[in-house]
């Protein structure tokens, strides 16, 4: 191979690794199914995750509550669909405590993923 090609291939690898996003953050965590009140966002919210993904909540959807983890309550809502992005695609549900956004619940992986920085709910 030439030194010239060498260069091409190595620059295509460092381009491919470059590209790939990091896995989405898990931490284990149990679901206790349960049903209380639901809200309605008033605000669209952006949550950043730690792959330097963020998502959107919408405004004027709702959000039914469907458990709890140990970091707080668990909403679901059936206005849009909640997804996170890093090295796959994961749907999350959100995850709040006292009227703050602090991560997500991934329903398939049973796991929570953290917000960068947890974000106010706005909420009627």
């Amino acid at each position: 191979m030439s030194k010239r090609s060498l260069r091409i291939v190595s620059l295509g690898m460092a381009l491919l690794f470059a590209a790939c996003a990091p896995p989405v953050k898990q931490l284990p965590t149990q679901l206790t199914p349960g049903t209380g009140k639901s809200f309605r966002l008033t605000r669209e919210v952006e949550a950043n995750i730690s792959t330097g993904h963020s998502t959107t909540l919408r405004a004027g959807t709702r959000w039914e509550l469907v458990g709890t983890i140990s970091l707080g309550k668990v909403y679901r809502t059936r206005d849009q669909v909640v997804t996170l992005r890093g090295d796959g695609v994961h749907e999350g549900y959100i995850v709040g405590r006292e009227g703050v956004l602090v991560g997500f619940y991934l329903p398939v992986e049973r796991a929570f993923c953290p917000l960068e920085r947890n974000r106010q709910l706005f909420i009627e």
